[in-house]
């Protein structure tokens, strides 16, 4: 239930953060904007890494480099969602990326990319999958 819950949460940030940037690099611009919130995130982040002081710092040597470059790949996330969300709307955006990452997962999880397990995918969740394009494809007439 915990796990639902900030899933909902994490989901729910996105888009807010998405209309904010999509709002506020009309005036400063969309790379700027990105800086500005990867900033803000960097400095909340580390805030509450003093705060909660429950990590393991030592550890970090063993992190693979490839999987250190999260922070540039938000970097692109956001200025991909400003510029959509300026293009095509809030709705359209966040239905798109979501079959986007269902998409990647489904790629991830049929190859066991990152270490993580093979799935097998069966035809219900491609039949899902069909369905939320469809959907999208709707939402954009």
């Amino acid at each position: 239930m915990k796990g639902i819950f900030f899933a909902l949460l994490g989901g729910a940030f996105i888009t807010l953060q998405g209309v904010a940037n999509a709002r506020i690099s009309q005036d400063i611009g969309t790379w700027q904007t990105a800086a500005i919130t990867q900033f803000t995130g960097f400095v909340l982040a580390l805030f509450i890494v003093l705060f909660v002081r429950d990590g393991k710092w030592q550890m970090l040597k063993q992190v693979k480099p490839l999987y250190l470059t999260g922070g540039a790949m938000a970097a692109v996330i956001i200025f991909s969602n400003i510029t959509s969300i300026r293009q095509i709307g809030v709705t359209l955006t966040i239905s798109a990326v979501l079959i986007a990452q269902l998409s990647l997962t489904f790629v991830i999880d049929i190859n066991g990319w990152f270490g993580v397990g093979k799935q097998q995918m069966k035809l219900p969740q491609f039949i899902g999958m069909g369905m939320m394009v469809v959907g999208v494809v709707m939402l954009g007439l």
